[in-house]
């Protein structure tokens, strides 16, 4: 799954015919979108990392220091099949999003793992959402990866490293690094080259 995150001064959602669903002030606004590939590993994952992202201020002011349980702020949550868009040439393709009968029991068991972590009272959202309104405190922006890509980016940076390590050594090193022969006059030391090359009387 990928998961958009906003951060409103406050939010609502509407369907299409204009009745409003649910709505917030200050908290998250999470755009989930659903994968085909998707597992409960990665719903657990992206739970975890929601509920403890800190994208708020503390009470000093610092920014980037609590997260939305520390903050006991609501979260606003959409399932939205876009996010999982690829391009064919100029045109949208959903291919890789989950079916809609499936995507809907993932994305209730996506609830259901928030409001175990959470609050439940301070997670909102349901049903089938057509229009968004939100008015954001500011242009922050954060999106979540699955565990299984940040994993993958993980291996191939450990594998780069490896393949580092075991680079075979140059021409020129070998021959520093290789065992000189006794027999060979060229690796005897300075004092034994001056003992050799003495003239007798």
């Amino acid at each position: 799954s990928l998961v958009v995150i906003q951060l409103p001064a406050e939010i609502s959602t509407y369907l299409l015919g204009g009745e409003q669903i649910s709505s917030i002030g200050r908290g998250l606004c999470v755009l989930l979108g659903i994968s085909l590939e998707d597992t409960q590993r990665e719903l657990e994952h992206m739970v975890r990392k929601i509920l403890n992202l800190r994208v708020f201020e503390d009470e000093s002011g610092k920014h980037w220091s609590k997260s939305v349980m520390d903050k006991q702020y609501e979260v606003l949550c959409v399932s939205q099949f876009t996010l999982q868009c690829i391009l064919k040439g100029n045109k949208p393709d959903y291919h890789m999003a989950m079916p809609t009968e499936q995507a809907e029991c993932f994305y209730n068991n996506f609830l259901e793992q928030l409001r175990k972590a959470y609050k439940p009272e301070l997670i909102k959202g349901k049903g089938k959402v057509g229009k968004v309104l939100d008015v954001t405190s500011g242009p922050c922006l954060y999106v979540l990866f699955p565990s299984s890509l940040i994993l993958t980016k993980l291996e191939k940076q450990q594998q780069r490293k490896e393949k580092t390590r075991t680079k075979v050594p140059s021409e020129s090193s070998r021959e520093r690094n290789a065992p000189r022969n006794k027999d060979d006059p060229s690796a005897s030391s300075g004092a034994e080259g001056d003992v050799s090359s003495e003239r007798e009387p």
